[in-house]
């Protein structure tokens, strides 16, 4: 199994931050996983909640606050004193990072308004290809099908995989017509009879958010590929 440090070594650094992704990265990650969405002025930027309020000093939803605004807040004082001045990250400056390690990149977009979809697709596309980031180190993960759909038209050469909570029953046309590589889902609802059909079709699977290590034995007879986790130094 891959082990995905999920926002970063999100248990150790305040989530989603570069200290958080670099610690995973000396840890011996092989793989991070962040959230992406746009400021209002359409900079992808690197926060999970749709609004400020909760890891950073500031208030107020992400998609109306400018990106200069949004980047002068503290997003690391919340979790500890260790930590202040940490900021808000782009997109590109996590891509630069990985560039420089070689590790993989699970972006999830967050999509809060669908009329966003587009423009945060298109932008995060082009922080991407600015980067010259190999497309084989990253992988587009949604709970938004819609944007999944968007990204196979527009950069068909980055992987994309379904996120859901519980996975659905036309779960296989999903993924077909996304052309999949994966599905990201919730380890505690997992049945064995998906596990078994969506491996049949060639998808592999990744669950979330999995912080005991206990938690992966009844998991490794469904072939689970790749565990999501807060603590990848458990494992």
């Amino acid at each position: 199994m891959l082990i995905t440090a999920h926002r970063g070594l999100s248990s150790v650094a305040p989530e989603n931050t570069l200290i958080a992704i670099q610690k995973a990265i000396e840890l011996g990650a092989k793989s991070v996983e962040i959230d992406v969405q746009i400021s209002r002025d359409g900079v992808p930027v690197v926060i999970h909640d749709f609004t400020v309020n909760r890891c950073t000093n500031g208030r107020g939803l992400v998609q109306d606050i400018d990106y200069q605004d949004l980047a002068r807040l503290d997003a690391g004082l919340w979790f500890s004193d260790e930590y202040e001045n940490e900021h808000i990250p782009t997109l590109a400056a996590v891509l630069a990072l990985i560039k420089k390690h070689g590790i993989a990149l699970n972006i999830e977009l967050k999509i809060q308004n669908e009329v966003h979809i587009l423009a945060l697709c298109e932008q995060v596309i082009a922080v991407i290809e600015a980067s010259k980031v190999t497309t084989g180190q990253l992988v587009f993960s949604s709970f938004q099908h819609q944007a999944l759909l968007l990204l196979k038209r527009l950069k068909p050469s980055i992987r994309r995989s379904q996120l859901w909570e519980k996975i659905p029953d036309n779960a296989l046309k999903m993924l077909e017509d996304i052309y999949a590589f994966s599905i990201n889902c919730d380890y505690r609802f997992l049945k064995k009879e998906q596990a078994i059909k969506i491996k049949q079709a060639g998808y592999q699977i990744h669950c979330y958010t999995i912080n005991d290590p206990a938690l992966i034995e009844p998991l490794r007879p469904l072939h689970v590929d790749n565990i999501i986790t807060d603590w990848p130094q458990r494992f």
